[in-house]
């Protein structure tokens, strides 16, 4: 097999981006390959490796061991679609107009959810790449359009993804033998095996054909996991495995799950190591949002996330809403700290990756994330803003959130009288236009990670921090995007 090792002598053709500068001509594309493997649910303490007592996961720890556990590790959305739209464009979703997740269908809603999806002038990491030459692709849950698989509304080819194998939401019957995978545009059928076992498969088998290329590109891969979210369903031999120290089958069903994933990723780390790739691959594990809570709907009886240490669930703007746990390797790399508290976003990838692969981040937009070249180094992240995130449809009553250092702030809008809203559009434009932020909280998160005690009158700070988000929401607010009827 042909492997971008032997090729050295061979010359990297320059390549044009629209979004980057020209590459240098080298003798060999050195380039780090990328994988983005993203949890669905999956909450903070839901890992041995973050302080699960039961659920063991070995390939994750080790990975973990070897390459950098993120304790301060962000999402850009206590909800899926949001989340996801924001770890592709490096900005926070509101901007594309991605308020909440994002039903399947073309029925017309009042609000225009039907409408909802990733548009074709965002621009993503993997176009990025691919105009740079990287060859990408994705597999596992999309969740960025309510049209899937339709020409009315972009799909991940027209994100950028070479090669794509996914579902529009959920795996469905369940994670075993689900049936609506498509792949490339053609719908799949039933399917035998576990979700992410089957996305992992994809993968291999699409890098073993991108490795026997004669001059093999390096690669972004996107796998996005659909465990744990609901219905969960997991192999018969883990969940006999977890009967003893689970209350009941439901919550085996959960602990085996979350193992499937680790021995998935196993899977896939023994393949980088099989095509002799693994040195120079940069992965980044993740989750899109916090654990969801038992029973909130009907079919949640499997929900038995953890938050750890945190206060509050997915869907809350409190850190277990997007909290999460992270994880970054790169073997060619020495790290000389193995864990940190730095403060790390999804919306970080992009940057991050641009610069790694020698391509200039798009200059005609706003971003929101910084590279975090830097925390590889075992320096200090320069992030020059901070992170914000505005939840129209929280849990609590708090819709608007910002970290910044060790401080995390809360606010109501309108001291929580402005209604719940999933979407944006202009039927309720001038009303979220006009809400105002009211009632702000303040924690200190490193002294205080469950956010128990206020100091928004005491801290000296918090003028200044109020003021900063007051400022930074509406700067968001008004690049917002708000969706009208064509």
């Amino acid at each position: 097999m042909l492997t971008r090792s032997k090729l050295t002598g061979l010359l990297l053709s320059i390549v044009l981006c629209q979004f980057a500068s020209p590459l240098a001509v080298q003798a060999v594309d050195s380039r780090p390959n990328f994988i983005v493997v993203l949890c669905d649910d999956l909450g903070y303490g839901d890992l041995e490796c973050f302080g699960h007592p039961h659920i063991k996961t070995p390939n994750l720890n080790a990975l973990a061991a070897s390459g950098i556990r993120l304790t301060s590790c962000y999402s850009a959305a206590p909800v899926c679609s949001p989340s996801r739209v924001g770890l592709l464009t490096g900005r926070s979703p509101n901007r594309a107009g991605v308020y909440d997740w994002i039903p399947e269908g073309s029925a017309p809603q009042t609000d225009l959810r039907n409408l909802v999806h990733l548009r074709e002038n965002e621009v993503t990491l993997p176009q990025l790449l691919k105009q740079a030459g990287y060859a990408t692709c994705m597999a596992g849950k999309w969740h960025c359009n309510a049209l899937f698989n339709s020409p009315e509304q972009p799909q991940p080819s027209q994100a950028g993804f070479d090669h794509w194998f996914g579902t529009q939401n959920n795996a469905g019957p369940s994670h075993v033998n689900p049936a609506n995978y498509v792949r490339n545009g053609t719908k799949v059928g039933k399917l035998e095996g576990t979700s992410c076992q089957l996305a992992t498969s994809e993968v291999i088998a699409w890098l073993e054909s991108n490795e026997a290329r004669p001059t093999a590109p390096p690669f972004f891969v996107y796998l996005a996991f659909h465990e744990p979210h609901e219905p969960v369903a997991s192999p018969e031999e883990l969940v006999k495995k977890y009967a003893v120290v689970a209350k009941n089958e439901d919550e085996a069903q959960f602990f085996a799950n979350v193992e499937n994933v680790d021995i998935a990723v196993g899977r896939l780390l023994a393949a980088l190591g099989q095509l002799k790739i693994q040195d120079n691959t940069f992965i980044v594990f993740t989750a899109d949002n916090g654990p969801e809570t038992l029973d909130r709907y009907p079919r949640a009886n499997r929900s038995y996330g953890r938050p750890g240490p945190l206060r509050g669930m997915k869907l809350w703007t409190t850190d277990a809403g997007f909290r999460v746990a992270g994880i970054l390797s790169w073997p060619q790399k020495r790290f000389v700290n193995h864990e940190s508290d730095q403060i790390v976003s999804s919306l970080d990838l992009l940057p991050t990756l641009c610069e790694l692969a020698a391509i200039e981040p798009p200059q005609d937009r706003e971003l929101d994330g910084t590279s975090l070249v830097p925390l590889l180094n075992g320096q200090t992240i320069l992030r020059e803003k901070p992170l914000l995130w505005c939840y129209y449809n929280s849990l609590n009553e708090q819709r608007v959130a910002m970290r910044v250092d060790r401080w995390k702030m809360l606010a109501k809008l309108n001291s929580g009288g402005l209604p719940k809203f999933e979407n944006i559009y202009s039927g309720n434009r001038e009303q979220v236009l006009s809400a105002e932020l009211t009632d702000f909280e303040l924690y200190d998160v490193e002294a205080d990670i469950s956010e128990s005690t206020n100091l928004v009158t005491s801290a000296v700070e918090a003028a200044e921090l109020k003021e900063l988000m007051e400022q930074q929401y509406k700067t968001l607010l008004g690049n917002s995007y708000v969706w009208q009827n064509p």
